[in-house]
């Protein structure tokens, strides 16, 4: 089986992005792992499936693949590369589209400079329920303390149509991230796994941020990452309603006005080339 592809990325975090209207596509884990595989595959974080709409009103569907070939519910700077992608393919002439994932409808737009790359997502209300992570603990609360190989951690839980947990460092270069990374993304109280954020607040305007990302490890930038950073510091009231999150990649724009509102995420998608692999 040959399947064209396109190979895209976000602040670095790197994507393999498959039409699945135009052509057959039916992966297996094992296939999706050979893809994403830096050595012998192509190389990504994750791979996207762009699909034929399957509900009325929505324009597209969208699926996210892992590199270990799990499938998730929602990526915010995969969404940003499939806007992009539906675009520069000509499937769609439209500039705002709705697109359908696994865990609801986002509606990215794209910018009028289409030069800069630049895309705009209404990424929807954050859930900070712990049962839309789901998180398993006794009441709600702002911030929780798990015990994590020895030692308790403070963390804010959010789901951004994905599980976050972000936890507040002095400095993200000096976070534990290799190790309290994984500890923390297969904890048990978390059986879905979960994302784990470490963020610095520089400012009430400015968010650094360093993801490790279930199924995945660290990456460059994690765009639902971001946003559940600013939807966790805002709801601490550490920051304003409209911050900069610097990843390793990149800086992303992110807007909350608070509980009730959609959170805007704004940033890059880029093509880097097309190509065919063969199955």
């Amino acid at each position: 089986m040959n399947l064209s592809f396109t190979k895209m990325h976000g602040l670095g975090n790197d994507f393999v992005v498959i039409d699945a209207i135009s052509q057959s596509v039916n992966l297996t884990p094992e296939q999706i792992r050979f893809i994403a595989d830096r050595h012998i595959g192509i190389g990504c974080d994750q791979l996207l499936l762009v699909e034929a709409a399957k509900s009325p009103n929505v324009d597209f569907k969208y699926r996210i693949f892992n590199s270990d070939g799990s499938e998730v519910e929602q990526c915010g700077n995969g969404v940003r590369c499939f806007a992009r992608f539906v675009v520069e393919k000509g499937l769609t002439r439209k500039r705002e589209i709705t697109v359908e994932t696994a865990s609801g409808v986002v509606t990215p737009r794209l910018d009028d400079n289409v030069s800069e790359g630049l895309v705009t997502v209404d990424m929807g209300n954050p859930d900070f329920s712990p049962g839309s992570l789901p998180f398993i603990v006794d009441v709600e609360s702002e911030s929780y303390i798990i015990a994590v190989n020895g030692s308790n951690v403070d963390i804010g839980a959010v789901s951004m149509g994905n599980p976050h947990a972000v936890i507040l460092v002095d400095d993200v270069a000096t976070a534990r991230v290799a190790t309290l990374g994984p500890a923390m993304e297969a904890h048990t109280q978390f059986p879905q796994r979960v994302n784990v954020g470490f963020m610095q607040i520089v400012s009430r305007v400015l968010i650094r941020l360093r993801v490790f990302e279930r199924g995945v490890g660290e990456t460059q930038a994690c765009g639902t990452g971001a946003c559940a950073a600013m939807a966790v510091a805002r709801r601490w009231g550490m920051v304003d309603d409209a911050v900069t999150v610097e990843l390793v990649g990149g800086p992303l724009a992110i807007s909350w006005p608070g509980e009730g509102a959609s959170l805007m995420m704004t940033g890059p998608a880029q093509t880097v080339y097309e190509g065919t692999i063969r199955l």
